[in-house]
């Protein structure tokens, strides 16, 4: 394998509301390549917080795969998932499935988990024919846009998040949790400082309290890390939260998201931290073939609507643990 300094790679392109690009030359060989570059393209996440290569031609599953494999320190295997699916191979996944007419506003994948991805992978196979962009916007940059009189207040309490499963909307108890079997997921939710309880009709729902402000573990840098906005009730269309609460109840509702002292997250402070996630990301339209390498932990991502097929392979790889990261509020399962 070469040894390649970020610094020698003089064709990544810095442009104001764009992610950091690079022209690959793959030469039909995308996996060998990667693992040539895997060195300067870590670098270069290292020092942007994403990158998005084109020109490796990626053109299927097993392609993606072992570039993936060649990119990383290990793929992850997702449990908690908030929405299902499709497993291509072990630690390679669809997109969440999500209606393609709704955003799925910036976040932080996992970011309620005790043990989350350092480094996110996505693929495209087949880009939409409008829209569909994954977005990228900077943490630490985010949380100093921010009024500092809500961070604080995000500091001392965290975050908590309520989720109710069921067979309908978002993720089932069996997708998220690998298995539905009662005295397993316990034993996963008591070991991941999960608080359950089961419904009278033997649904499931959970709460957890965790840190909305972390330190990345290898620069130090405060960020803003959680999914307060994108599970929160507010940022659902307004007909979608209206039919889930007749049908489910405000109680019943498949995710939100509170004060970690569990006062309500109000409408105006969602519209807030989506007006300046959004104030402070760059976007690509996609194109098939492409690469996209993100810190999970320094940068946010989000997928806007779109129009048409699209096929975006995902994988979560280089596991971190929440306890490494400076949290401000400790949390430790049983």
């Amino acid at each position: 394998m070469s040894s390649i300094s970020p610094e020698s790679l003089l064709d990544v392109e810095l442009h104001p509301g764009r992610p950091p690009m690079l022209q690959a030359a793959a030469t039909g060989d995308a996996p060998g390549w990667a693992a040539g570059h895997r060195d300067a393209l870590r670098g270069v996440v290292a020092e942007h917080g994403a990158v998005l290569v084109r020109g490796l031609g990626l053109r299927d599953v097993a392609e993606v795969r072992a570039v993936f494999e060649r990119l990383s320190t290990g793929l992850m295997a997702e449990r908690e998932a908030f929405a299902p699916r499709r497993i291509y191979a072990d630690g390679v996944y669809s997109s969440a499935q999500w209606p393609p007419n709704q955003p799925m506003c910036m976040h932080h994948e996992l970011s309620y988990t005790l043990e989350f991805p350092g480094l996110m992978m996505f693929a495209c196979l087949t880009a939409p024919t409008q829209g569909g962009a994954t977005g990228v916007a900077d943490a630490a940059t985010v949380l100093e846009a921010l009024p500092t009189e809500l961070t604080e207040r995000f500091e001392r309490e965290g975050w908590l998040l309520t989720r109710s499963y069921n067979d309908e909307i978002g993720s089932s108890v069996i997708e998220a949790f690998g298995t539905d079997e009662r005295s397993a997921v316990e034993s996963y939710c008591r070991a991941n400082a999960i608080e359950f309880e089961w419904q009278p009709d033997g649904a499931l729902r959970t709460r957890q309290r965790r840190s909305a402000v972390v330190r990345h573990p290898v620069t130090g840098r405060r960020c803003w890390f959680n999914q307060v906005a994108f599970l929160n009730e507010w940022t659902l269309a307004p007909e979608v939260r209206e039919y889930l609460i007749e049908v489910y109840g405000a109680e019943g509702l498949p995710f939100n998201t509170r004060f970690g002292g569990g006062d309500p997250i109000g409408e105006d402070v969602v519209q807030l931290l989506n007006e300046v996630y959004e104030a402070n990301t760059a976007r690509e339209p996609w194109q098939a073939g492409d690469l996209m390498l993100v810190d999970n932990i320094r940068t946010a991502h989000s997928r806007e609507p779109f129009e048409g097929s699209r096929d975006v392979l995902v994988a979560m790889a280089d596991p971190v643990r929440l306890s490494d990261c400076s949290p401000t509020v400790e949390v430790t399962g049983r």
